[in-house]
C-alpha cells in the first residue's frame, strides 16, 4: 500500500551559498573576451568594404565603437571588483611612452580614419616611465575614444616630465567637457558617484588607476579642463 504521507523535498539550493560577486566577475571576464573577438571580427569586416560602401563603413565604425565601449565598461567593472578585494594587480615595468601612444592610435584607427580625425603626437622617443602599461592603456584609451566620439577633428597627445611626475595630455578641438563633468572631476574620490552613469564610472576608474600608482609619499592624479582659446577638452594624467 502506498503511503499517503506528504512528501518532503530537499533541494541542493537550500544549502547552497553563492558568492554572487565572484560569479559576476567570472561572467564579466568571459563577456570581455567574447567582445574582444567580436571587435577583431568587425575590424576585419571593415577592411573588406570598398571605399564606395561609405554608409556600410560608417555603420561598421559605429558598431565597433559600441562594442569597444561595452568592453571598456566590462574591464572597468572587473577592475573595480578586484580593487574592492584589494587585489587589483599592478604590474609595474618600464614603459616607453612613444610605444604606448602609437598603440593607442593604432587601436582606434578605424574611428579616426572614417571620421577624418587628425592625431598629432608630441612624445620624446626616449621617454620611458615605470608604470602599469595595461592599466594606463585602458585609462588613456577611454579618454581617446571619448574625444573621437564627441566631435573632435584634431586630437593631440603629448607627454612630458613635470616636477617629478609623468604628465600625459590628450587635447582636442571639440566642444569641451560640460561643467557637470568638470565639477565631478574635482570632487573627492569618496564622493564620486559610480551610479551617475558611464561618466561617473569612467572618472572613478581613471582616478583609481592614477592613484594606484604611488612613489614614496606621492600618488597619481587626473585633471580635466577646457582650453580657454579653442574650447576643446584637455585631459591630463600625472604619475609619480
Amino acid at each position: 500500500m502506498l503511503d499517503n504521507q506528504p512528501c518532503s523535498h530537499s533541494t541542493q539550493s537550500d544549502n547552497l551559498s553563492i558568492d554572487f560577486a565572484s560569479v559576476m566577475a567570472v561572467a564579466v571576464h568571459d563577456m570581455k573576451n567574447s567582445l574582444s573577438l567580436l571587435m577583431q571580427t568587425i575590424e576585419d569586416l571593415s577592411k573588406s568594404l570598398s571605399p564606395a560602401q561609405d554608409e556600410s563603413r560608417q555603420q561598421i565604425v559605429d558598431l565597433h565603437y559600441e562594442a569597444n565601449r561595452m568592453n571598456t565598461t566590462l574591464v572597468q567593472i572587473l577592475s573595480l571588483y578586484r580593487a574592492e578585494l584589494d587585489s587589483l594587480p599592478l604590474n609595474i615595468d618600464e614603459c616607453f611612452m612613444e610605444d604606448l601612444v602609437y598603440e593607442l592610435i593604432e587601436s582606434n584607427k578605424t574611428y579616426t580614419k572614417q571620421k577624418n580625425i587628425t592625431c598629432i603626437v608630441d612624445v620624446d622617443s626616449e621617454l620611458s616611465w615605470f608604470t602599469d602599461k595595461d592599466l594606463l592603456f585602458l585609462l588613456m584609451n577611454d579618454v581617446l575614444v571619448n574625444a573621437i566620439r564627441y566631435g573632435a577633428s584634431e586630437i593631440k597627445i603629448s607627454t612630458l616630465v613635470e616636477d617629478g611626475y609623468l604628465c600625459i595630455t590628450v587635447e582636442d578641438n571639440g566642444s569641451g567637457y560640460p561643467q557637470r563633468m568638470l565639477d565631478m572631476s574635482d570632487a573627492a574620490m569618496e564622493s564620486l558617484c559610480v551610479s551617475e552613469g558611464r561618466t561617473g564610472l569612467g572618472l572613478f576608474f581613471a582616478r583609481m588607476i592614477a592613484q594606484t600608482h604611488k612613489n614614496k609619499n606621492r600618488q597619481g592624479s587626473i585633471k580635466l579642463s577646457n582650453n580657454s582659446v579653442t574650447g576643446g577638452s584637455i585631459f591630463k594624467v600625472l604619475l609619480p
